[in-house]
């Protein structure tokens, strides 16, 4: 597997290296995709289309394909978190929890071709990021080399980094730029950004940006070396929770004629600390609060008792506004929202007859032909849902799905254990079927387009962000404070 050496060692990859073992966890190098997760991501467009309305009978057909086939001008790459949830009368949704600017997926992908070995990491390459950073007609060229910079997950950074070199036939650079630590080996200058290596400044015309920690605080808003999700995409929904909701919301509104909506808890943005146990208590004390700049599964607070809620606001937060939304649980103990009760589907019981909550990840990303499904893995929770509060003591245990534990300042882990690949074992733990990927692909598809139109709201006539409008969509004088312009 690869290492690093230093938080600003930087890595050389040259073409014809790749390695399967250094890209894919080892419970993935040898799994055997599921076959309906392999007929999914090889179905095309029409035929997509034609199920789905079939199925959704007021939803728009010209709308649905128009969305598909829409090419996002920021938010180029993403990846949704989805819970399978049903209501007691039976109606299951796919609903969005979140969707993030440098997703993980491609080393908990199976192969779909055995005789691809580079995977998905090949196809977004190939389909999305090589189109991005192409010169365009009448655009000056800028002269320069091609980076990876990364903060988290050097095991996909560096599958992403030899998959460019083996497409371009150039070196690429990999970057690690971590947050807290010593940046002296990458400088911004001219709008430009360059590398040191050995005694030499390098310009670098186009980044593959894997930085996922307030990425913020290292990337400015404005530079001519290309970046694949400018930092933008992170302020406008990717890396930012609470202006993704107004996204969604403003982008609802556009569909309504459609008969397509995203779907996601019901959330209320704004928050002070002040106000949480108002808006908990509403929720009829089960809720989930979130620090809306944070991800890995850091910031994310499940409340089902006043002992929870009571340890929540007993913590000092750098940021002064939240978002609270309604709580997906098991049936007796979920949220009361606008739209009714919601509880999770969860796996299929196992021997001992538990169900454990499992989330479903769906990445995609955009290409010449629209916004196509890239790979897809599931985690489950640490422990079994539980039918009735009185028998669990940890709500986070039962509901929290992320794998990324934090060892420390820059160092993370991840709890494999709980890792469901889309391989003939694992799949059929979740109880989905071919709908339900669509249905997660669409989900996906709504949530990334809105994001990207607020990307473009946040941008004036001549493609300067608006601060103005940022800050009155988002008034939080720390975030504020970090954004390097």
């Amino acid at each position: 597997m690869m290492t690093i050496a230093s938080a600003t060692t930087i890595t050389v990859v040259r073409p014809g290296n790749f390695d399967t073992s250094n890209h894919w966890y080892p419970k993935a190098l040898n799994a055997t995709i599921h076959p309906m997760v392999n007929f999914f991501l090889n179905l095309d467009r029409d035929r997509i289309v034609s199920r789905y309305c079939h199925l959704n009978p007021m939803v728009n057909r010209d709308d649905l394909e128009s969305i598909l086939s829409y090419r996002c001008k920021y938010f180029l790459w993403s990846g949704a978190d989805l819970f399978n949830a049903t209501s007691a009368e039976g109606h299951r949704r796919m609903v969005v929890i979140e969707n993030n600017s440098s997703p993980s997926g491609q080393k908990s992908m199976p192969l779909t071709d055995d005789h691809a070995e580079d995977g998905g990491y090949r196809k977004l390459i190939e389909q999305s990021f090589i189109p991005y950073i192409k010169p365009k007609k009448g655009v000056k060229k800028i002269n320069g080399h091609l980076a990876v910079f990364y903060d988290k997950n050097i095991m996909e950074a560096s599958g992403y980094a030899q998959v460019i070199s083996d497409v371009t036939g150039e070196e690429v650079f990999l970057v690690p730029y971590f947050h807290g630590e010593s940046q002296d080996h990458v400088s911004h200058s001219d709008e430009l950004f360059h590398i040191k290596h050995g005694d030499q400044w390098l310009p670098i015309r186009a980044i593959y940006r894997y930085l996922t920690q307030k990425p913020w605080l290292r990337l400015p808003l404005h530079t001519k070396t290309k970046v694949y999700n400018p930092i933008v995409a992170c302020l406008a929904g990717g890396r930012n929770k609470m202006v993704a909701a107004k996204a969604y919301e403003m982008y609802n509104a556009e569909l309504y004629d459609s008969g397509l909506s995203i779907i996601t808890p019901e959330t209320i943005w704004d928050v002070s600390k002040e106000e949480i146990p108002l808006w908990v208590d509403r929720m009829g004390g089960h809720a989930v609060i979130k620090i809306p700049y944070s991800n890995a599964g850091q910031g994310v607070y499940t409340i089902t008792s006043p002992r929870e809620l009571n340890a929540f606001m007993a913590i000092d937060f750098d940021y002064s506004r939240f978002i609270v939304q309604s709580l997906i649980g098991n049936f007796n103990w979920s949220s009361r929202s606008s739209e009714g009760k919601y509880y999770h589907v969860g796996t299929i019981p196992d021997k001992n007859k538990d169900t454990h909550v499992a989330d479903i990840r769906m990445m995609t990303c955009t290409t010449t032909n629209g916004i196509k499904p890239v790979c897809i893995y599931s985690r489950r929770a640490l422990t079994p849902l539980a039918r009735n509060l009185e028998s669990a003591t940890d709500s986070w245990s039962m509901l929290g799905t992320n794998l990324s534990i934090k060892k420390g300042e820059n160092q993370w882990e991840s709890d494999t254990k709980r890792l469901l690949l889309m391989d003939r074992r694992d799949f059929n733990k979740l109880g989905i079927g071919l709908d339900d990927l669509i249905e997660a692909y669409i989900q996906t598809v709504l949530s990334t387009i809105a994001i990207d139109k607020m990307c473009i709201k946040l941008h004036n006539s001549k493609g300067k962000f608006r601060m103005k409008l940022f800050k009155s969509l988002n008034n939080d004088d720390q975030l504020l404070s970090e954004i390097k312009l």
